[in-house]
């Protein structure tokens, strides 16, 4: 008699259930919904980028295009990186070293985390916090610790989320072994100030932690010069901060630089001591990254250089890229608000936060399912059952707005990794507005609830 084929998975995979975004992006699908949940624009890709991939493609005689190329990045798409970080930083960044090309932003993250976090080691995180830095960091071995951001009662914009640097300090130990900061910040759309990373810098170097930077949004900002309708706050990054580009890894993405999502293509930059152990997982693991899409970035940037330097009003990244998110952030604005959402004015990035609970006509989820539960026979006469946490509320309405408007959003609550704070945030979504106009118009046409 054979034994029953019933492998168990290994301990640190932990919760196998569906993902927040697996599970909307799938309801969306189901329902036809507009989808404003996932974050990656639906309108034509620059065409600058896709033209220059395009000319690549057309040169089969292109070995340097089409065949494996350096594991560590493309050499023409290193130096390029070098040259634009060498000036965002104030540091000399060294192409051979200091950077590492990964297959999307994610990547990075988890090799940043299996390098350097040991068995037990805890890690700060910034919550809310975007999904996939608690699972990584277990998976390493680390534990994620959250340090809670408030936004007091009245605030309108993202900038107003406040860090507690007492309790953010107090959480620190002789286990701490780095803080994760995201700056633009996702999901609020916060910006940090210079004064805010400054602190969190000033902590880092009183415990020796290793900071994990992620700007993935970094371009979706820009304060060179002064044109109504585009954001005006300054972006650190946060390796140019006095002493922290050598206790710094920095995560970019050009998915994110470029609107093209689906290239995956990300890197980490950081000083030779602390991108080595990164590169030592990326040889064993991924061992190269797509080279016409390396190319073709390095190419784009190289185009884009001198233009964001000397040219801004013609720059993509510079000028035209935040001038249309900030029109479609206006425009969102003013949609959730004639549809009795209260919304969270964004300082960057292409998400914005809304509270929900003054819409009208929306079920009460939380008291629909009390009295489902109180209803049901004979409960009155059986013991009390084992407490079962039920979902947060904005995860029961963004599947209602899902399934009864056909507008897919994410709940914030997916953005919080203990029930007890989930449940004590759950009266907002978040959307991206970074779509198409027609997007954007079906969405506001699929509300019944818009007035």
């Amino acid at each position: 008699m054979s034994t029953p084929f019933n492998p168990v998975p290994a301990e640190r995979v932990g919760d196998q259930s569906a993902s927040i975004w697996t599970e909307f992006a799938a309801l969306a699908v189901e329902n036809k919904a507009v989808n404003l949940g996932q974050g990656f624009p639906d309108g034509p890709a620059p065409k600058f980028v896709t033209d220059i991939l395009k000319k690549i493609s057309k040169k089969p005689e292109m070995v340097d295009g089409h065949q494996y190329t350096r594991g560590y990045g493309h050499p023409k798409l290193v130096e390029t990186l070098a040259k634009w970080y060498s000036h965002l930083y104030g540091v000399a960044v060294n192409a051979s070293d200091d950077i590492l090309i990964t297959v999307g932003a994610y990547h990075a993250l988890y090799y940043a985390f299996l390098a350097w976090i040991h068995e037990g080691n805890e890690v700060i995180i910034i919550e809310p916090a975007f999904d996939c830095y608690g699972p990584q960091i277990k998976f390493a071995g680390g534990i994620p610790v959250p340090v809670l951001m408030k936004l007091p009662d009245g605030a309108t914009r993202a900038c107003d989320f406040e860090i507690d640097f007492v309790e953010l300090e107090a959480k620190i130990n002789t286990e701490t072994k780095m803080i994760v900061i995201n700056n633009p910040h996702n999901p609020t759309g916060k910006l940090f100030s210079y004064s805010e990373l400054e602190r969190i810098a000033n902590l880092a170097k009183k415990y020796n932690l290793i900071v994990v930077a992620d700007e993935v949004y970094e371009f979706h900002v820009e304060n060179t010069f002064n044109v109504q309708g585009v954001w005006k706050m300054e972006m650190v990054r946060f390796a140019s901060l006095p002493g922290m580009y050598e206790r710094t890894i920095s995560i970019g993405s050009a998915g994110k630089i470029f609107s093209v999502t689906g290239w995956k293509l990300g890197w980490a930059i950081a000083p030779k001591n602390l991108l080595a152990p990164l590169k030592t997982i990326h040889q064993n693991c991924a061992s190269s990254c797509s080279t016409p899409t390396q190319l073709a970035v390095a190419e784009a940037l190289d185009y884009e250089f001198p233009k964001y330097l000397y040219r801004p009003f013609k720059s993509y990244l510079a000028y035209k890229l935040p001038k249309e998110i900030c029109k479609k952030c206006r425009k969102m604005s003013v949609m959730l608000k004639k549809a009795g959402f209260t919304p969270t004015w964004p300082d960057a990035g292409f998400f914005m936060l809304a509270d929900y609970s003054m819409v009208k006509n929306v079920p009460n989820f939380k008291e629909s399912v009390r009295a489902e539960s109180e209803a049901e026979p004979g409960v009155q006469d059986q013991p009390e059952p084992q407490t079962e946490v039920e979902d947060p509320a904005d995860l029961m309405f963004a599947r209602w707005l899902c399934r009864e408007k056909k507008i897919a959003v994410i709940p914030l609550t997916a953005f919080y990794s203990s029930n007890e704070d989930k449940h004590a945030n759950d009266k907002m979504i978040r959307v991206c507005f970074f779509k198409k106009d027609e997007t954007l118009n079906k969405a506001k046409k699929n509300c019944p609830i818009y007035v």
